[in-house]
């Protein structure tokens, strides 16, 4: 290192250099005191003493005793004067120079040292952790300082005042446009075949009553002897003393007419199916679901924290390709349950990308041949039939009578009650290992009160009925052919249901460009429709809650409860307001 290569000629002790100095300032009038008190130090030195001295001063000036007693001061007494000074001039300006060496070197050696070199876009900087250190000192003992904090003091009643003032709280809910704060017409009697609007009769077609089963008399007496039995609610879970005998009867029943080993009812259509989704699948499975599915089967989705893959509504492309994707992506995982979760019959159709394409309610899944994929690439299947039951097949057990697949193939089956058999709840039915397992872990079950006994009785009932009627069946697909057949007439209008769906669906043939612009006609027709023509249709519209975005249209449930006149009076009225209204 440099500063072990330099040998200072004169190397001074700090208590020297203050001697030094001391002497400088005690020079008495005697000049020789001087030469007294630096003869000591000077002794190294003493080829720079005047030659007036001699060669024999060298000896005196070890000696200063002699030295004092022998040398002729006055006679050199100015020269040697000037040449002191000069050697004490040399000596001081020699160990401020060496001391201020020394202390850069000590400096700069963490600098140039190469452990600390670094390169910046191709630039040698050295001592960057020398800087960092320091930077690092700098900010712990910034750190280790007490803040600054104002002192407290309480705020005053004025300040208080001020400040609840100002204050604005979050709102609990968006602001409500136009659009939502529709209010429908409000039903003045049983929501049947003809129901009551502002004390006028008219022609229901906006009941899910696919059956005619809303004010059926075998229904009313059967409901009224389970009041009388039971009581109106059971006031407990199934666990929990909530279990009553019709319940048991009520779940085989639908176990014998569907054809499985054994069901579990729900006391809520929408609770079975966001709680038997959950129940089997978890954080970590894979759940491939139509994205045309409805609300309610979303929720559970949701619920059930599983990766969930949606393909496109009823598009077996899109599903075997979605499939395939997975099926690659997860090759080597294990222990994963996989599902597909589809509707048998889609009251609510998806439209992603355009808002008026093909893809509208009223859609019946091809039930064949997303059972093929299914054991293609070993998935489980949960399929929803509250819109098929008592509607679809043969004797109405649903899709799979209609798609004449074993209902031994499908793993999970969940139908809400509200539709065909005109009561309320929800059942799901399958295995008994399916259904002992929700049981004790399905949360609609566990921890809601159970189904009230006359809703299981008027189930029951309902069943019945439909098993000693099958011409209910043939009477519901001959209305549907009717009004088919009447609404393909009108100009400006389509329809985008299946041909076999109690769930009839109608759009405009020509968008106007814009949705809200659509919805107005379409609401204007359906207003028109109940004022002059006494027959209550409903516009569908976008929901918040639904994931997809659904079409506008006008949408007509059909029953097997309405008569002829009742269909031909609302595909003759539909004509005559949708020509005025569009013609206009």
């Amino acid at each position: 290192m440099t500063w072990l290569r330099r040998s200072p000629p004169i190397t001074l002790h700090r208590n020297t250099i203050k001697f030094l100095h001391l002497s400088f300032l005690s020079i008495s009038p005697s000049r020789s005191h001087l030469i007294l008190n630096l003869a000591p130090f000077l002794s190294p030195r003493f080829d720079s003493l005047p030659s007036c001295c001699g060669s024999e001063h060298f000896h005196f000036l070890r000696n200063p005793i002699v030295f004092w007693s022998s040398l002729n001061v006055r006679s050199c007494m100015s020269s040697f004067e000037r040449s002191l000074a000069n050697s004490i001039e040399t000596v001081m300006a020699s160990a401020v120079v060496n001391f201020v060496n020394a202390t850069l070197d000590w400096v700069m050696f963490p600098l140039d040292a190469t452990s600390t070199r670094a390169v910046v876009f191709g630039v040698h900087i050295g001592g960057h952790l020398f800087i960092e250190v320091f930077l690092l000192v700098v900010i712990l003992f910034l750190l280790s300082q007490k803040s600054y904090k104002p002192p407290k003091r309480p705020l005053t009643n004025k300040e208080i005042d001020e400040l609840c003032d100002e204050w604005v709280p979050e709102a609990l809910i968006p602001t409500l446009n136009k659009e939502l704060q529709y209010e429908p017409p409000v039903l003045e009697s049983a929501a049947g075949p003809h129901t009551i609007i502002n004390g006028k009769e008219v022609v229901n077609f906006a009941s899910a009553n696919y059956l005619g089963f809303v004010g059926h008399p075998k229904l009313l007496d059967s409901c009224s002897s389970a009041l009388a039995k039971y009581g109106v609610g059971s006031c407990g879970p199934r666990g929990f003393y909530g279990t009553i005998d019709v319940h048991l009867d009520c779940e085989a029943r639908i176990a014998k007419f569907l054809g499985t080993p054994d069901s579990i009812l729900y006391s809520y259509g929408l609770s079975t199916m966001f709680s038997a989704i959950p129940a089997f699948s978890k954080k970590g499975d894979i759940i491939v679901a139509d994205d045309g599915v409805h609300w309610g089967i979303q929720n559970g989705l949701y619920l059930s924290r599983s990766t969930v893959v949606y393909f496109k509504h009823n598009d077996m492309d899109s599903l075997r390709e979605t499939l395939e994707n997975i099926t690659a992506k997860y090759k080597r995982a294990k222990n994963l349950r996989r599902y597909i979760v589809v509707e048998a019959l889609y009251q609510f159709g998806s439209v992603i990308a355009l808002p008026y394409s093909n893809l509208n309610s009223g859609q019946i899944a091809p039930l064949d041949e997303i059972i093929k994929l299914k054991e293609r690439f070993r998935f489980r299947i949960l399929l929803d039939e509250s819109n098929s039951l008592g509607v679809l097949g043969s004797s109405g057990r649903g899709l799979t009578e209609y798609c004449g697949v074993p209902v031994e193939k499908i793993d999970i089956i969940t139908a809400a009650m509200g539709h065909a058999l005109a009561t309320e709840g929800g059942f799901c039915t399958g295995s008994t290992r399916v259904i002992d397992h929700q049981r004790l872990s399905s949360s609609g079950y566990v921890f809601s009160a159970s189904l009230p006994p006359y809703l299981a009785s008027a189930a029951i009932t309902a069943i019945d009925i439909l098993e000693e009627n099958p011409n209910l069946i043939t009477k519901l697909k001959s209305n549907i052919s009717l009004l088919r057949k009447g609404l393909s007439e009108i100009p400006g209008i389509t329809i985008a249901s299946n041909p076999e769906s109690p769930i009839v669906y109608l759009r405009l043939e020509k968008s106007t460009g814009s949705m809200k612009d659509d919805l107005r006609l379409l609401e204007n027709i359906a207003e028109r429709v109940l004022k002059e023509e006494s027959v209550f249709v409903v516009v569908s519209k976008r929901s918040t809650l639904d994931r997809c975005r659904l079409p506008v249209g006008i949408r007509l449930f059909v029953s097997a409860g309405h008569s002829e006149s009742d269909v031909l009076k609302a595909s003759e009225s539909l004509k005559r307001v949708t020509a005025s209204v569009l013609g206009g």
